[in-house]
Formats: structure tokens, C-alpha cells, sequence
């Protein structure tokens, strides 16, 4: 039978939810105990406490150390979320106390940073220049596990792509067009006009196959009635993108035209004249379902909307 909320409250303590993280993590009782400076009996006494107060077996122990169970995945991500938000509320409560704006924690794909994140910040600075800023670039799937986990406030990317997509509030911001890249000095690059069928043969830098913008690129190949050469190099990077389209007069990629308008600038590529009839899906501000943003990341998120009205408007 299930403990009372009173119940749990009233037993459960914080060190023993970093207990649980701990094991998850470290996968046997002997690393777990040397990371959180315990003994290992003191340590397996610590977890029987645990399910004893959840009323159930967390951990299954095999010869290769132990694994979390069902229950122990689920206590474990709300362990890791309380843990986040307690350090989120050390953080503004820092802030508060120096007058300044806190921190905050944030994710984007490549797409979005160009378009919209980087006059987002700019933005954010000018009203509130005390907030410490951490942001990362991945791609949509990975952004969302560290938003389930608490490790990210917010992130500007797609939830389509996770298999719990519920797990997330979601407010479009902005529709992505794409452009295919080549280097500057590709055979292809002074072309007035180009089809698919020339670009097969090129030396293709394609992301990885889960990414909307591989599927994008097999669809627009399929109805063409075309498929790429073998052996591409794959990556989700915009940098290594990049240094390979400058590097390899060869290459060919698909970017989201934020990044190719960054890439024409600076030349280190050109856009081609082509332009694929498949539509790609938008990005916009993905958070945990139900969480309340800080007055720092609910600033970020005006921000935001701000810089994607502007980006519509060019």
C-alpha cells in the first residue's frame, strides 16, 4: 500500500534523495558510499530507510552492483527535479541578496540561437545586466532530458521529438526555413540555378538520423526519386558544419537559414538556389509541465518573444 503524502513528508530527508541519485548514477553501493563520503553498511541502512518510507523495494541488487527498479526511476527523476529547484532557490536567494538578478540555465538548437536567442540576450542584458547566463547547445532531445531533470530552466527547441512530449509545456515562437550549404569554393557555388539531382554525388554533411532535419532532407530526396551517396559524415554540431564546408570544396549541407544568413556573412559559405518544397518544423520555449519560471527565466521569456516578432518581421 502506498504511504500517505503526510506520511513521506514527514519521514523522507533531502540527503536521502541524493542518496538515490547517487546509486543511479554509480551503479553499485561501494561508489555510491565513497561519493557521498559514507560507509557502505552506513549507506545500505540509508536506502532500507528510503524504502521503508516509500513502502517498497527501489533498487534491485544483482552480482554487478544495483539497478533502479520502476518505482526507483520515477523516485529518482523527482529526486534529481527537487534537488535542481533547491539550487535554483540558493541561487535567487544569492541574488536577492546581492540586488542583483540570479541565474539562470538555458537550452537551444542550433537553429534558434542566430534567429532569435542571441538578440533575446542582448535584450535581457540591457534590462537586467546582474543575471548569470548559462546556455547550451544540443539538439531537441537531449535539451528536453536536462528540462525533465531540472538542470535547464528552459530550452528553444521541439518536443515533438520526445516520446513524452506531455511531459512539457511548449509555446511556438518561430518557423524554420532551411537552406542547403556549400562551401565557398564548391563547383556548385556561383550556379545560378541547381537541382537536387547535381548535389548527390557532393560530399554530404547530414545530421543525425533522428533530427527533423535529416527527416526533412529524406523526404524532399524521396519525392525527388533520389537517394545520396553513401558514407556521409554525420554530426549535429553547427561548428564542425561549418569548418567542414569551408575545409572540403566537396560539401554540401542543410542548415536553418539563421545559421546560413551567419555562414554569408561571414563567408565561410553560400547559400545555393534551391529551394526544397518539404516544410520543416518550427522551435519554440519548451519548459517542464507545470513548473513556475523564475522572475529571471519569465524575463528571458518575453525576451524571447520579442526577438522572434522581429525575426518575423524581416
Amino acid at each position: 500500500m502506498l504511504p500517505s503524502l503526510a506520511s513521506i513528508a514527514s519521514r523522507l530527508k533531502f540527503r536521502q534523495l541524493s542518496l538515490l541519485v547517487a546509486l543511479e548514477e554509480c551503479g553499485s553501493l561501494h561508489k555510491a558510499s565513497q561519493r557521498l563520503a559514507m560507509t557502505q553498511p552506513g549507506l545500505t541502512k540509508a536506502l532500507q530507510e528510503v524504502e521503508s518510507t516509500f513502502g517498497t523495494a527501489l533498487f534491485v541488487r544483482t552480482p554487478h552492483g544495483v539497478q533502479p527498479n520502476e518505482m526507483g526511476r520515477c523516485i529518482t527523476r523527482y529526486a534529481r527535479l527537487m534537488h535542481a529547484d533547491l539550487g535554483n532557490l540558493r541561487e535567487e536567494m544569492d541574488g536577492v541578496l546581492r540586488g542583483s538578478g540570479g541565474r539562470l540555465a538555458i537550452g537551444c538548437i542550433t537553429g534558434a540561437l542566430h534567429s532569435v536567442l542571441m538578440g533575446a540576450l542582448a535584450q535581457l542584458r540591457q534590462l537586467q545586466p546582474a543575471i548569470l547566463v548559462h546556455v547550451r547547445e544540443s539538439i531537441s532531445i537531449e535539451l528536453l532530458n536536462q528540462v525533465n531533470q531540472g538542470t535547464l530552466d528552459l530550452a528553444l527547441c521541439r518536443t515533438s521529438v520526445s516520446s513524452h512530449p506531455e511531459h512539457f509545456d511548449y509555446e511556438p515562437l518561430l518557423d524554420e526555413d532551411v537552406a542547403i550549404a556549400v562551401g565557398m569554393h564548391h563547383p556548385l557555388a556561383q550556379a545560378p540555378q541547381v537541382t537536387l539531382e547535381q548535389l548527390v554525388e557532393s560530399h554530404w554533411v547530414l545530421y543525425p538520423g533522428s533530427m527533423p532535419l535529416r527527416h526533412l532532407l529524406e523526404r524532399e530526396l524521396a519525392q525527388a526519386g533520389l537517394s545520396l551517396a553513401c558514407h556521409p559524415i554525420e554530426t549535429a554540431s553547427s561548428l564542425a558544419t561549418m569548418l567542414l564546408l569551408k575545409q572540403d570544396p566537396q560539401a554540401v549541407a542543410l542548415m536553418a537559414t539563421g545559421t546560413m544568413a551567419f555562414c554569408e556573412e561571414h563567408q565561410i559559405a553560400r547559400r545555393l538556389p534551391l529551394t526544397l518544397q518539404a516544410r520543416h518544423e518550427g522551435f519554440g520555449i519548451a519548459t517542464r509541465r507545470g513548473a513556475r519560471l523564475s522572475p529571471a527565466a519569465t524575463l528571458l521569456a518575453e525576451c524571447l518573444r520579442t526577438a522572434a516578432q522581429a525575426a518575423k518581421a524581416c
